[in-house]
């Protein structure tokens, strides 16, 4: 049992990074991940860059293709919508399930009177969940979104927690934002907002 529980652990901390399956033509961006041992979510360009989302849309499209490796978090990415975009009526861009970081990208809207900022999660202190967001539903109101238990850690840097986390709350069908779920799987993504340690997908 104990050997299980140590080979378990070995697995987990030294998963392996990203690999080609058969040599084919890539970018330098991702040669120099590849060969840097650096993983997809630790992508080292700046976010909302070309760059950041070029190498999210040709990782997918090798591992669509079956012509990489990839450890459980970088699946996780290819596999959400991260760095694909739609385009608003009024001919702008948005990028889907991107991290709002950017102040140029936060929206404002009006909520119950007051003025708030669109997809941009924040701590409840007061409860009665850890955190809240504001989000636009498919009919153009505002919803405030409340997620997370007030009396729970969150513990996803340790990525067996984390995987666990994401089987058991079904994150890879997480896909509306105005749905508490949505928030609970990408919470990772506003870490630096929200004080988090980890930026490990949850």
């Amino acid at each position: 049992m104990i050997d299980y529980i140590i080979k378990k652990v070995l697995f987990e901390e030294f998963e392996a990074k990203m690999s080609l399956v058969k040599n084919v033509p890539i970018s330098d961006g991702l040669r120099f991940h590849i060969d840097n041992n650096i993983t997809l979510s630790e992508n080292v360009f700046r976010i909302y860059s070309d760059s950041y989302f070029d190498l999210i849309n040709e990782v997918r499209s090798l591992y669509n293709r079956n012509l990489i490796n990839l450890n459980s978090e970088d699946t996780w990415i290819v596999e959400s919508d991260l760095g694909k975009s739609v385009i608003l009526e009024n001919g702008k861009k948005i990028w889907l399930d991107a991290p709002i970081e950017v102040s140029d990208n936060l929206m404002e809207a009006k909520h119950r009177g007051k003025n708030v900022r669109l997809g941009s999660p924040f701590r409840t202190p007061g409860g009665p969940k850890k955190f809240a967001v504001y989000v636009k539903t498919p009919g153009g109101n505002v919803k405030k979104v409340t997620f997370g238990d007030p009396n729970l850690r969150i513990k996803n840097a340790s990525k067996s927690r984390a995987k666990s986390f994401r089987a058991r709350h079904k994150c890879d069908q997480k896909k509306d934002r105005t749905t508490a779920g949505y928030w609970s799987c990408n919470v990772s993504r506003y870490r630096k907002k929200l004080g988090l340690k980890s930026s490990r997908s949850w």
